[in-house]
């Protein structure tokens, strides 16, 4: 049994040896003063009361475990380790006299039999250097920001300078111009209209007159085609040779509908042959061309002439595939989309068939080409100051964005905007472009995937700065869509250090910038300021 007599000789260190503190072993210095050694021991969870020989006997009796904290006897008790040089720790007190030396200044092992060696000062000297290295990159990484926040406070006075001073003029300008540019135009394109549309009509007139001719022409073939017995009249027997001109087409060409045609008489001459001529003239088919098929329909049979030869010789008859040919075609026709159809060309209308008899129309005259193009010259102008209008209106409303966006108490993080920032692993290439989004590119090739874009600060109240979220990036399979939280810390460069994916679509990226470095004088040192021992 281990009784309380069992002080530990505690010394603080600092050069010369000063003040000795006695308190039972286990006990850190700011809980001595409920250890008295001529008083009966209160548990501190305030349930029972011991004699105080019963401290650090080996026996657990208080529930909390507060009477053996130099023991291993109550399992949730826990052994305060002094560390004299280092920094004080707690460790369960099942740890103690378990043979592995857990506390550096070796206190936790004082009955085990194990030899320790105490590695706290050694632990002390490497950890100053650590924090001094720390505090060397922090009053750097402070000195670049207050650079960051100089030249961001002169940059955003330079952009409003701008802003006001040089874009808006510049819009007015540009507003009035395109005005003026805009009257311009509608003034050259009135002659221009008017131009175009007499040299049109002139044309259909000119069209009008070849038509007319043609149809005559035609006309007097016809006339002569029907006028079998060439006695200079058109009969109702020599019409009746034409059956597709059957009024009711019934199969039936009667002498009576034959002489309804020719107007009710028996036959007429070429005189009276031109009001015939206008009744018949749709269906009228013509003797030299009614035994010729049409050419598509020739190319067709062929088609299908040709199609059955080759498949006899292909192949024999027991080999000609049968069902198969008919699955593929229905199964690419349940591929096909609607949109991947395509209606099969339109026929020649008779107005195209006319603009090619007839020829294109003329080259205009130089007086109307000398106003069309004057009118072009008017709208080139017009869209060319309409353009320019356009980009000064997207740099205002770039610049405006950039001015009114959060980028710190002092705008030191303004040097981010529009910089990107990569980080290249064995797999991908990161990409962090602060205030608009995050991607992942495959390293051997591949389409980007957008990780987030920005959303907002995402700190702590406390420091707000230092955490940047990007939302509603690329949506992963059955899955949320992809996100990113970057870490900001503290450093002289600014450099992505590092990427990972904790959860599933949710990634984490480390960043140091010197725009989040504190001010070293007025932060706290990380370290405490004494030893308790």
């Amino acid at each position: 049994m281990v009784m309380f007599g069992h002080f530990v000789l505690l010394v603080l260190f600092g050069g010369a040896m000063s003040a000795e503190v006695q308190r039972p072993r286990g006990v850190p210095l700011s809980k001595r003063q409920f250890y008295e050694e001529d008083k009966p021991f209160t548990c501190l969870d305030g349930s029972r009361t011991i004699p105080f020989d019963r401290v650090n006997d080996d026996y657990c009796d208080c529930m909390d475990g507060s009477d053996e904290p130099g023991t291993a006897a109550c399992p949730n008790g826990n052994f305060h380790c002094t560390n004299a040089g280092f920094r004080p720790a707690f460790i369960p007190s099942s740890r103690v006299n378990d043979g592995i030396c857990d506390c550096c200044d070796t206190t936790d092992e004082y009955n085990s039999g194990i030899d320790c060696q105490n590695t706290c000062r050694e632990l002390g000297r490497k950890e100053k250097e650590e924090l001094e290295k720390i505090a060397e990159i922090a009053k750097e990484g402070f000195m670049f920001k207050k650079q960051l926040i100089q030249e961001a406070k002169q940059g955003l006075e330079d952009k409003k300078y701008i802003l006001l001073n040089n874009f808006m003029d510049c819009k007015k300008d540009l507003e009035a111009k395109v005005e003026a540019l805009r009257t311009v135009k509608e003034t050259a394109e009135q002659p221009e209209k008017e131009a175009k549309e007499r040299h049109l009509k002139a044309w259909e007139e000119q069209k009008a007159v070849i038509r007319m001719e043609k149809d005559k022409a035609r006309m007097a073939d016809v006339f002569l085609e029907l006028d079998d017995d060439d006695d200079s009249f058109v009969s109702v027997a020599e019409l009746q040779s034409h059956s597709e001109l059957d009024p009711d087409s019934d199969a039936s060409f009667t002498e009576a509908e034959a002489q309804g045609l020719l107007g009710g008489v028996d036959k007429v001459d070429t005189v009276a042959f031109e009001t015939v001529w206008n009744n018949i003239k749709e269906k009228y088919v013509s003797e030299s061309t009614a035994d010729v098929p049409p050419p598509g329909e020739t190319a067709q049979e062929e088609t299908r002439d040709t199609s059955s030869d080759n498949d006899s010789e292909n192949y024999p008859d027991e080999d000609i595939p049968e069902e198969e040919d008919d699955e593929d075609m229905d199964e690419d026709d349940e591929d096909m989309d609607e949109g991947d159809y395509k209606a099969p060309p339109a026929s020649q209308t008779d107005d195209k068939k006319d603009d090619d008899e007839e020829g294109a129309m003329p080259p205009y005259e130089q007086e109307t080409q000398t106003l069309i193009d004057a009118a072009q010259k008017a709208r080139d102008e017009f869209n060319e100051a309409e353009k320019a209008l356009r980009e000064v209106e997207d740099q205002i409303r770039n610049l405006e964005k950039e001015i009114s966006f959060d980028f710190g108490p002092s705008s030191e993080f303004a040097y981010l905007y529009s910089q990107c920032y990569e980080l290249t692993t064995g797999e991908y290439v990161y990409r962090l472009c602060p205030f608009n989004r995050v991607s992942q590119k495959p390293k051997f090739g591949g389409s980007e995937t957008n990780l987030g874009t920005w959303g907002k600060w995402a700190g702590p109240e406390d420091n707000i700065y230092s955490v940047m979220k990007y939302e509603h990036g690329t949506g992963c399979w059955q899955g949320p869509n992809r996100s990113t939280t970057v870490k900001l810390t503290c450093g002289k460069e600014t450099i992505v250090t590092s990427t990972s994916e904790p959860s599933r679509c949710e990634y984490l990226m480390e960043f140091t910038s010197p725009a989040i470095c504190q001010d070293p004088t007025s932060s706290d040192s990380g370290h405490p300021d004494h030893e308790e021992l």
